[in-house]
């Protein structure tokens, strides 16, 4: 893995983590369950979040096969991960600067963080390539990933102290022509149990 060299972030990626065949059948998921994506804590803003998501099924082949490379990689006990989710964004589709963590004592606060706490990592790959646009932006860290088939990007949503990292805020850029697909997977600090 490529660790960016920041002591803002901790920021890992690993080029052709899950395979091109892998990276298809999960797509062909994705297209099969999506519904518009929403958000904890909504603002006014209708168009903060702009794609379609897909919440996958623990029993399906490929997303089995996909929960035991995350494992195998990075050791974080699966009882603290919530189900894979996927993303599609379309021509224009985009998830304007956010972080991943919930803000505490937020709306939402109490409904996201009662059970399992706060999200810790977040582990997110690229199912395709985008005929342009659709780049990962992290602003506060100056660096910008662009979408290869089964690359993946991972990062710790807090500081060394444990606090929520505002560095980590990113950008899920609009897709300029073709569309983007990713698998997104985030941990909490306890058992996920919903």
């Amino acid at each position: 893995m490529q660790r960016l060299p920041s002591d803002k972030a901790e920021l890992l990626q690993l080029r052709a983590f899950v395979t091109p065949d892998l990276a298809a059948r999960l797509i062909e998921l994705i297209e099969q369950d999506r519904r518009p994506s929403t958000l904890a804590d909504a603002g006014d803003d209708r168009y903060f979040r702009t794609s379609e998501t897909c919440d996958l099924d623990a029993a399906e082949p490929a997303v089995r096969s996909l929960e035991e490379q995350l494992f195998a990689l990075n050791g974080i006990d699966p009882a603290h991960g919530e189900p894979l989710q996927g993303q599609r964004y379309d021509v224009g589709q985009e998830f304007k600067p956010h972080c991943d963590y919930f803000n505490p004592g937020g709306a939402d606060w109490n409904r996201y963080c009662s059970v399992a706490g706060q999200r810790t990592w977040t582990f997110m790959i690229y199912l395709n390539e985008v005929e342009a646009g659709g780049a990962t932006r992290f602003k506060a860290l100056g660096k910008t990933f662009q979408p290869e088939v089964g690359k993946l990007l991972c990062w710790n949503n807090r500081r060394p102290d444990q606090r929520e990292n505002p560095n980590t805020i990113h950008h899920g850029m609009k897709v300029r022509r073709g569309r983007k697909y990713v698998i997104t997977k985030w941990y909490r600090e306890k058992p996920w149990g919903w």
